[in-house]
């Protein structure tokens, strides 16, 4: 279903530890042309729990799009990406690495351990949000999503 004909309300799962950051990518989402809520967590154990839907968050929405940073406390970015991938009632969902890291074997491991897209965050806040911009447009608005399962 493309993002003309599918009015849907979309789920963007932001798992990011920094603060600013989260608002940042929140802000920038505000004017998207595609109905959205932005739903975040700081850590990756919260990550896999909204995403299992254990504990406190037994009614957490299915995530259309998650946005992963790689550096998170409790359990890294990097487990979470493996326990998302190798979970099959969690696999399809799109998973985009949004991280500062730019260290080459971030990249390869977070590609081999099937990440859809990984993208480097950028501080100046014109970037960020041309980036934010980016991922919305593409993700939401041009792909075609798998259906909540």
């Amino acid at each position: 279903m493309s993002g003309e004909t599918d009015a849907k309300h979309k789920t963007i799962f932001l798992v990011e530890d920094n603060r600013a950051d989260v608002r940042l990518i929140e802000e920038a989402l505000k004017n998207s042309s595609v109905p959205h809520q932005v739903m975040s967590v700081r850590d990756g154990v919260n990550a896999i729990a909204f995403l299992r839907q254990e504990g406190e968050y037994v009614n957490a929405p299915r995530p259309d799009l998650i946005l992963l940073d790689l550096n998170l406390p409790k359990k890294d970015g990097r487990e979470v990406l493996a326990e998302i991938k190798a979970d099959p009632q969690l696999k399809s969902i799109p998973v985009v690495v949004l991280t500062t890291s730019r260290n080459d074997e971030d990249i390869a491991h977070s590609y081999a351990l099937h990440v859809n897209c990984y993208i480097t965050k950028s501080r100046n806040l014109s970037q960020l949000f041309q980036i934010v911009k980016g991922i919305e447009e593409f993700w939401l608005s041009t792909v075609t999503l798998p259906m909540n399962q």
